[in-house]
């Protein structure tokens, strides 16, 4: 998606420069991404196509809040925190491309065929791919898939659409 109302150089400044090299450091994702710790669910790009798949890495430590209570003893990476790292991907690869994204925010809407294959576990490193199955000014639709150690951890489709930032004070 090309904005006609930007010459090329200014849309440029929007876009990280690691991304036209097909990559993100953490400093780079957290230009792009509003989440921060603990729900930054990405810490490194290693591929990019612009609009079209992105390839993310998420390594996953005993220290992630989550494992106090699922479950202990036994720590399992809830299976709605490994779609979100998929949507996060995809708000990666997409935000970019959205001039006004420091008004917008990219929230889901809908989650389809969401298939669990394997638990993902402290130490393991997540691979999240994502492809673009459609996306217009202000809604995607992206198909990612999580693998583990080259199996397959997890599927889902996921849409999502761009809404206003509501910048009002959160009751205490």
């Amino acid at each position: 998606m090309e904005n006609e109302s930007l010459r090329p150089e200014e849309a440029r400044k929007l876009i990280p420069n690691e991304l036209d090299a097909g990559h993100l450091d953490i400093q780079g994702i957290m230009s792009i991404l509003p989440h921060r710790y603990p729900l930054l669910l990405i810490d490194r790009v290693v591929e990019i196509t612009r609009l079209k798949r992105i390839v993310a890495i998420k390594s996953v430590s005993i220290n992630e809040p989550f494992f106090l209570g699922h479950f202990p003893g036994f720590p399992i990476m809830p299976g709605a925190l490994i779609v979100e790292a998929i949507a996060q991907a995809g708000g990666l690869l997409l935000l970019p491309e959205v001039p006004d994204r420091d008004v917008l925010l990219m929230v889901f809407t809908g989650i389809d065929r969401a298939k669990f294959r394997r638990p993902v576990v402290p130490g393991d490193q997540m691979r999240i791919e994502v492809d673009v199955l459609n996306w217009k000014p202000r809604a995607a639709r992206l198909h990612g898939q999580v693998y583990v150690e080259g199996k397959l951890a997890c599927e889902a489709t996921v849409t999502c659409q761009l809404v206003p930032r509501q910048n009002k004070a959160v009751p205490g």
